[in-house]
């Protein structure tokens, strides 16, 4: 039970950053994943969204109760995202995770300095 404990820091401090930014814990729990799991690279990646699914249902849950969802402005991302996501998992398995950690890098970057602009 005691080795949990590093688990469930790196899922509290996901969490957080999804509750706090409204999205992006998975931005914190793969680097943590990846130092402290056991996982190879294709199964880090698809741990991390299982892991962040139910997260981002949690905090998606609190921004509805609390009127902070404007659903007409985020219907066409919704749709585009599902999209999206059916498309990322049917490529799982076919892109090589050298591409995957270098694509991943560089979203970080773009929206890290976008973010700072």
């Amino acid at each position: 039970m005691r080795a949990d404990w590093p688990a469930r820091i790196a899922g509290g401090a996901a969490g957080l950053a999804n509750g706090l930014f409204g999205g992006g814990g998975g931005m914190v729990f793969l680097p943590i994943l990846s130092r402290w799991g056991t996982l190879s690279g294709r199964k880090l990646y698809a741990t991390c969204v299982g892991v962040i699914f139910p997260v981002c249902l949690v905090s998606a849950g609190v921004y509805l109760w609390r009127g902070g969802v404007s659903f007409q402005t985020a219907l066409p991302y919704l749709i585009g995202g599902l999209a999206g996501g059916f498309l990322g998992g049917k490529l799982y398995g076919k892109v090589p995770v050298k591409i995957l950690k270098w694509l991943f890098a560089a979203f970080l970057f773009y929206g890290g300095v976008k973010y700072l602009l």
